[in-house]
């Protein structure tokens, strides 16, 4: 089965796009035919626009999977997402039914491919969020690091972002969990340059990780390092972007999560926002605030046809 391009890199440009089906007669229907014509929309923009690197990728929230597929079981672990309270921090829980995820060189190939999405939708969908990211110099965040180090590569990229033989009838999807931060820019640069590395855990201009000794147990790169019973290290796919509106003073990092489980993802949201042990929660959360939280299911291209004809 042919994955969806969850394992592309960032890009340099990206739309992320969460909307909510609406009761208008047809809505079900109007999904459903892009669904089977997704595959050929990405095809076409590639054969227009060779050298833009497009790509897009489709989700389902938990709550339209059943209204739209109820003849088709549910994967999982796809469910409303809960929020996380700790001492601190929330990771907050929003709707959203569907999720568009678009990635080019181009701009204007972005906008292309979401005005397609948004034309065959019309009066189906209706705006929940959208953001539009941008790759920030060489791959840093607003902040100033360079975001997704720890992202496996290649063929361990698949492995870890998209369903095994755990999910059969799911293999080769991927959940993927969305998440907007703002940042306070102005409480972040009050700090010197080695007080952000602590934060964080990597030295600002090289990226090199910081020694044990240096790095504080609540920087950030430390509480989302998580292993499993067998002591592996657990890994997501990110594909991170910033993005901004400087006259309204608005500065953020648009968060996205792609794994074979929730799980994985969860306990590193949990130790964020709670702490391991409890109480020692991210330190770059006294600078970010997670202000939408939201998981969806995206099927391999393969399964999308299967879904554009249930009925």
């Amino acid at each position: 089965m042919k994955s969806q391009d969850v394992t592309n890199k960032p890009g340099e440009n990206a739309i992320f796009m969460v909307l909510a089906l609406t009761s208008e007669n047809g809505a079900d229907e109007k999904v459903k035919d892009l669904c089977g014509s997704f595959a050929a929309i990405i095809k076409s923009l590639r054969n227009r626009f060779p050298e833009a690197d497009v790509s897009a990728v489709i989700g389902f929230g938990a709550n339209v999977w059943s209204r739209l597929f109820p003849t088709v079981e549910r994967p999982k672990e796809l469910a409303t997402f809960e929020p996380i309270v700790g001492e601190k921090h929330t990771a907050v829980s929003t709707p959203g039914d569907l999720f568009f995820h678009i990635r080019s060189k181009r701009a204007d190939v972005c906008y292309e491919l979401a005005s397609i999405v948004s034309q065959a939708l019309h009066g189906a969908t209706e705006h929940v969020d959208e953001v539009h990211g941008f790759r920030y110099f060489d791959g840093r965040a607003i902040i100033g690091f360079v975001d997704g180090t720890e992202n496996p590569e290649s063929d361990e990229a698949d492995e870890y972002a998209t369903v095994g033989d755990e999910e059969p009838y799911f293999k080769g999807g991927s959940y993927a969990f969305a998440q907007k931060y703002v940042h306070d820019m102005n409480k972040w640069n009050e700090l010197s340059t080695e007080e952000q590395e602590k934060v964080v855990g990597r030295h600002k201009y090289n990226d090199l990780e910081l020694s044990d000794k240096e790095k504080p147990e609540n920087a950030h790169n430390a509480v989302t390092n998580i292993k499993g019973e067998d002591g592996s290290e657990l890994k997501i796919v990110r594909a991170n972007m910033p993005f901004a509106n400087p006259s309204k003073g608005e500065f953020g990092t648009y968060f996205i999560g792609y794994a074979n489980t929730f799980t994985t993802t969860r306990r590193m949201l949990e130790n964020m926002f709670i702490g391991e042990p409890v109480g020692n929660s991210d330190s770059l959360l006294e600078f970010s605030t997670a202000v939408t939280g939201t998981l969806f299911f995206v099927p391999t291209f393969d399964l999308l046809e299967v879904l554009s004809e249930n009925v």
